[in-house]
C-alpha cells in the first residue's frame, strides 16, 4: 500500500466522480488536512465546487459521492460534514505504511522527481568592502537553505554571487587601505570621515607594509594633497557638508591614481582580495557555498554593459538630459527615469544591474531569483522595467526580500555600518553562538519579515531554544537506537501494525506530510516553513518519548517503535540539512 494517502483518496474521489457526474470528470480535486483531528485525517470540498455547475445542494452531491466511492481498506470511515465536505479518516495501517516508506527511501524520502528546470539563485551579493556582517548572514542563512530546498524538491540549482568588484566603493576601499598604509611612513593627512573606518582596513594596511615595505610610500602629504578642497568642520551634518566630503574623497581617489599609476590596481586589486577571500572563507565556514563567483567587472570587459546600453537605446527607451542618459524607468512602472550613463562617460550601477541580467538571461536559466535587502524593494520595477524594455520577459525574474536582523545583546540594539567600522560582523556572532544557532534562528522567520535575533535564547541550553530542541530530539533517538544495538533490517520488517497509541498515530501523521511541505515551501520560497515543521516533528517526538517506552520486553512492539523513532530521526536529519544545521548524535 502506499504511504501517501492523498494520491489514492484522489483516484478514489476521481472514480465516484465519474460515477456522478462524468461531464465534470477533469474538475480538479483538492484534499486538505483538517485543523480539528475529529474532523478526519483529510477533507475535501468537491462536491461545494461541482454544486453551482451541477445545481445541486452540496450536502446532496457530497452523499451521491461517498455513495459511488470504492471501497477501500484505506479509508476506515468517509462522512459528510458541514455545508458539503467530505471527510476520510484514514485505517491505521494507512497511517503507519509511512514509516516504511521513510526508512525504504532514507535520505530521498521526500525529495521532488527531477523537474528540468534550472534555477539560479543569486545571493548575499555584499560590497568586498569589508567584513560579512549579522545583515550578511540572514541573507546567507536564507539563500542557502532556499537552494537546498529547491534542489531536493527537483529543481536544478546553480547559487551566484555578484562581485562588486567596480566602482566607487572599491576605490574608497583602496584609497582607505592606502591612506592607512602611508600612515606608517610618516605621511599622513585627516583621515575621511566618509571612508570606510574598520579595523580591518589598518589590518589590510600592515599586511601591505609587511609585504612590499614603502614601495607605495613615495609620496609627500602635499603631493596628496595638492588640488583636494578641504574637509568642513565635522559638526556641520547639512547636505552642503556631506556634499563636500564626497568631493574631497573623490579629489584623493583621482590623486591616489595619479600618484600610483601603474601601482594603483595593485593596490586597489590588494584590498579587493583580500575582503573578497575573507567573505568566501567565512561563508564557507558557514556551510553557505556558491557555483559562480561573477565579476561585475567582467561586464565591462567584456563589452556587455555598453551593449546593454546601446540595446536600450536602439528601442528607443533611453534619452539625453543634461549630458547623460537616461532610462525611461517611468514607462514601465518606476517613480522616475534613470540614469545609465553620466555626462562624464562613466556607467552607473543600474547600467552594470542591467547587463548582470541581461547575461542571467542570456545562460538560459528558466528561473532567476534575485535575493536582496529589504530596503531595494523600490529597485524591483526600474530592473524588471529595463528586462522588458530589453525584450525579454520580466516574469522569469523573482525577487525575494530579505530584512536584515536586529541583533541584541544584553538588552542592548548593536548599530551596523560598513563605513563606520561600527557593526558586528557575521564571524563574532558564529563564534558567540555557533553555525547551528545561527543558521536556525535566521530562517525562523519569514525573510521579508523583521528578525530580533536572541543571543541569551540562541545559547541556552532549553526546550525554549528551538534549534537546540530540535537536535534534542535526533540525539534522543540516537540514543536509544544505540541502546537497542540492532540492525537496520530488523526495523525494515517490523510489523507496524503495533503502532496504536494517538501519539505513535500522530507521528506518522506527521512524517506523512513532509513531501507535501517540502514542495510547497519550496513554491513559496519559505525555508522558514521546515523550521517550523522539524520543530513540530520534535515536539510530537518528545511527547511520545516521555509517555511511552521504547525498549519494551515485548519484541514486535519494540522493533515498531524504534522503526517509528529511526523515520523520526530520517526526517530530521533531512531537514536539519536543508537548513544547513547539524544533527549531532549526543548533546
Amino acid at each position: 500500500m502506499s504511504a501517501d494517502p492523498k494520491v489514492l483518496l484522489t483516484d478514489l474521489l476521481r472514480a465516484a466522480l465519474n460515477s456522478v457526474a462524468p461531464d465534470q470528470a477533469d474538475t480538479a480535486i483538492l484534499l486538505e488536512r483538517p485543523k480539528q483531528a475529529s474532523h478526519g485525517d483529510f477533507a475535501t470540498n468537491l462536491a461545494l465546487q461541482l454544486a453551482k455547475p451541477l445545481k445541486r445542494n452540496p450536502r446532496e452531491l457530497a452523499a451521491l459521492l461517498l455513495a459511488e466511492l470504492p471501497a477501500s481498506p484505506l479509508v476506515a470511515k468517509a462522512e459528510v460534514a458541514g455545508a458539503g465536505f467530505i471527510n476520510f479518516t484514514l485505517a491505521r495501517a494507512a497511517k503507519t505504511a509511512v514509516v516504511g516508506e521513510v526508512l525504504a527511501r532514507g535520505a530521498d524520502y521526500g525529495r521532488g522527481a527531477p523537474t528540468g528546470v534550472k534555477v539560479q539563485v543569486e545571493f548575499v551579493s555584499a560590497n568586498p568592502t569589508g567584513p560579512l556582517h549579522v545583515g550578511h548572514g540572514r541573507g546567507a542563512a536564507y539563500g542557502a537553505s532556499l537552494s537546498d530546498l529547491l534542489a531536493f524538491s527537483g529543481h536544478e540549482v546553480t547559487r551566484e554571487y555578484y562581485v562588486n568588484d567596480a566602482g566607487r566603493q572599491m576605490d574608497i576601499l583602496a584609497l582607505s587601505t592606502w591612506l592607512r598604509y602611508l600612515a606608517f611612513f610618516g605621511v599622513e593627512v585627516d583621515f575621511p570621515p566618509n571612508a570606510y573606518q574598520g579595523d580591518y582596513v589598518v589590518g589590510m594596511a600592515r599586511e601591505l607594509r609587511d609585504a612590499h615595505q614603502d614601495r607605495f610610500a613615495r609620496v609627500t602629504r602635499e603631493q596628496l594633497l595638492e588640488g583636494t578642497p578641504g574637509l568642513p568642520p565635522a559638526e556641520r551634518k547639512d547636505d552642503e557638508a556631506k556634499q563636500q566630503r564626497e568631493e574631497h574623497l573623490d579629489a584623493l581617489i583621482a590623486a591616489a591614481k595619479r600618484l600610483l599609476g601603474q601601482d594603483y590596481p595593485w593596490v586597489h586589486g590588494f584590498a579587493l582580495n583580500e575582503q573578497l577571500g575573507d567573505g568566501r572563507e567565512d561563508l564557507d565556514e558557514f556551510g553557505v557555498r556558491f557555483d559562480k563567483w561573477f565579476s561585475e567587472q567582467s561586464l565591462f570587459d567584456t563589452g556587455l554593459v555598453e551593449r546593454a546600453v546601446n540595446q536600450l537605446e536602439q528601442a528607443g527607451h533611453l534619452y539625453v538630459q543634461d549630458g547623460a542618459k537616461w532610462f525611461r524607468s517611468t514607462d514601465f512602472g518606476d517613480e522616475k527615469d534613470r540614469v545609465v550613463q553620466r555626462e562624464n562617460g562613466l556607467y552607473t550601477y543600474f547600467a552594470s544591474d542591467i547587463a548582470y541580467h541581461l547575461n542571467k538571461y542570456e545562460r538560459g536559466f528558466d528561473r532567476i531569483i534575485d535575493i536582496w535587502g529589504a530596503d531595494h524593494h523600490g529597485y524591483i520595477p526600474r530592473v524588471k522595467g529595463a528586462i522588458a524594455a530589453l525584450g525579454l520577459p520580466p516574469e522569469k525574474l523573482e525577487v525575494a526580500l530579505v530584512q536584515f536582523a536586529v541583533l541584541y545583546r544584553n538588552g542592548q540594539k548593536t548599530s551596523m555600518s560598513t563605513r563606520s567600522g561600527e557593526f558586528v560582523t557575521l564571524r563574532e556572532l558564529r563564534k558567540e553562538v555557533g553555525n547551528d544557532a545561527c543558521r536556525f534562528f535566521y530562517v525562523l522567520r519569514k525573510s521579508d519579515q523583521h528578525l530580533d535575533f536572541d543571543l541569551d535564547l540562541a545559547k541556552s541550553q532549553s526546550n525554549e531554544n528551538p534549534v537546540y530542541y530540535v537536535q534534542y530530539a535526533h540525539a534522543r533517538v540516537c540514543s536509544v537506537l544505540a541502546q537497542w544495538n540492532g540492525e537496520a533490517a530488523e526495523l525494515a520488517g517490523a510489523d507496524l501494525g503495533r503502532l496504536e497509541s494517538e501519539r505513535e498515530l500522530a507521528l506518522c501523521a506527521r512524517l506523512a506530510v513532509w513531501p507535501e511541505l517540502v514542495q510547497n515551501a519550496a513554491a513559496d520560497y519559505a525555508p522558514h516553513q521546515i523550521a517550523f515543521y522539524l520543530k513540530d516533528l520534535a515536539a510530537d517526538f518528545h511527547g511520545w518519548y516521555n509517555a511511552e517506552r521504547m525498549l519494551v520486553e515485548d519484541e514486535a512492539l519494540k522493533l515498531a517503535r524504534l522503526a517509528l523513532a529511526a523515520a523520526v530521526r530520517q526526517v530530521l536529519v533531512t531537514g536539519l540539512g536543508l537548513l544547513g544545521v547539524s544533527a549531532p548524535a549526543t548533546m
